[in-house]
């Protein structure tokens, strides 16, 4: 969430950041900045009222007196009416000063409502453009591999070697669920358990979040209002499915205060990960591309507004290190304006080539927030140095998500007998096993 300040100060930026991240419709700065100023003329009207009254109590105290010490009936009357006065003018103020506070309420109210729907602004380094189109490749890593026969499809390799089974996913949950069988299971749990660890190494504090979460909790990662519609939810419980471990992990700390000393704080989550929205028909929803669950590791840091940037360059060389380690040839790109996410300032995406599907398929997100969830969250700090509490910034990446992490490892580990050769780096998660062969 945006700074009321920060807003009112940079109209013109925030109207790019809405008309980019498609938010334009549910915001009419205009009218959000004729609100702030009904809230601050209600809060001054309010205060000037509140002192008016204070001066009226202060003038009933002495006439009381007065009135205890009158002689006659004449002089008790006489102090008994302009009590009567002082308290009716008192009682007109009480009425004034409700009504102030309900404009000031009415006002902060509507305020909040567009406030909620503004998104974060793109940092100065992100390249401008209307879409996925525009995004500038910023580096590559590895060579596309080439075969000397015509690789296989993950889907096919997946159902010839009996480790994927997305008729029988749909049959029990619906299109877009799946199951993963024998190799396909177990491969899947060797590269979780390798993740964490390469993540623990590199210093990030493994937890395991609750895969439901309370509306607030969505609200401070930035996930509603906005994506409403791609969450499933349990209306008896008012809870949601989680369609990512940075929505729990985010509100860690909400509404609390943490020292700089323990800055920046690095966590590293195991989830299943539960999102409606699963795109439309075609090529890329055949298989593991596009689907409802799928599990994904999460990195995730808290940082100081100073130190955000350089983490954001460490936490996206963490998610990279590990298709390295793969040996999955990939690029990253910088998103522009256009394609960038409604909470972020600034996202890396790395996308690993399928060979066989032909494609650059994006296997992780790396973001810097700035203060942005914080800001929803409650999230502060106290600088070491004293001074007045500062918002963290908040970072995230996919380390990685797991579904196209194995769509492209079978594509590009395939051997022409139609196995699959395990990378080095998981056999020793897999007992020694060095190829993923048909199973009985």
């Amino acid at each position: 969430m945006l700074d009321t300040k920060f807003i009112l100060a940079n109209l013109e930026q925030v109207r790019r950041a809405l008309e980019a991240k498609g938010a334009d419709a549910h915001v009419d700065l205009e009218k959000f900045a004729e609100l702030d100023a009904q809230r601050r003329q209600a809060q001054a009207e309010n205060d000037r009222l509140a002192a008016e009254k204070n001066k009226l109590s202060k003038l009933i105290g002495p006439l009381m007196g007065k009135l205890k010490a009158a002689a006659g009936d004449a002089a008790r009357a006489e102090a008994q009416q302009a009590i009567d006065a002082l308290k009716a003018q008192g009682a007109e103020l009480d009425a004034r000063i409700q009504e102030q506070a309900f404009a000031f309420a009415k006002a902060e109210t509507q305020q909040d409502r567009m406030r909620h729907w503004i998104p974060n602004v793109p940092h100065e380094s992100v390249p401008g453009g209307k879409s996925a189109a525009d995004n500038p490749v910023v580096r590559t890593w590895g060579e596309p591999k080439r075969f000397e026969f015509k690789p296989k499809y993950q889907y096919e390799l997946g159902e010839d070697l009996g480790i994927l089974d997305c008729a029988r996913g749909a049959k029990v949950a619906g299109s877009g669920f799946y199951f993963l069988c024998g190799d396909g299971a177990r491969l899947e749990r060797a590269l979780v358990a390798w993740f964490l660890d390469e993540h623990r190494k590199a210093g990030y504090r493994e937890v395991l979040p609750p895969y439901l979460v309370n509306e607030k909790t969505l609200f401070g990662s930035g996930q509603l209002p906005k994506f409403l519609d791609q969450m499933y939810y349990a209306n008896e419980d008012k809870l949601f499915a989680i369609p990512t471990a940075e929505v729990p992990v985010t509100a860690f700390h909400r509404d609390e205060m943490l020292a700089e000393r323990d800055l920046p704080r690095k966590f590293c989550a195991f989830s299943a990960c539960f999102r409606r929205e699963a795109g439309g028909a075609g090529a890329d929803t055949r298989g593991i591309l596009r689907v409802h669950q799928f599990n994904k590791v999460e990195i995730l840091k808290y940082t100081t507004p100073e130190t955000s940037w350089a983490e954001h360059e460490s936490l996206t060389a963490d998610a990279e290190a590990l298709l390295q380690k793969l040996r999955l040839p990939y690029r990253a790109i910088c998103l522009c304006t256009g394609d960038l996410g409604f909470s972020a300032a600034k996202t890396y995406d790395l996308e690993v080539w399928a060979p066989a599907t032909g494609k650059w398929l994006e296997v992780s997100s790396c973001s810097n927030f700035t203060d942005y969830q914080a800001r929803r969250s409650n999230l502060r700090y106290k600088p070491d140095g004293g001074g007045k509490p500062q918002f963290v910034h908040t970072l995230n990446g996919s380390g990685l998500a797991l579904p196209r992490i194995q769509a492209t490892l079978w594509e590009h580990y395939q051997q022409a007998d139609g196995s699959i050769v395990v990378p080095e780096v998981l056999r020793p998660y897999l007992g020694g096993q060095e190829q993923i062969e048909k199973q009985p």
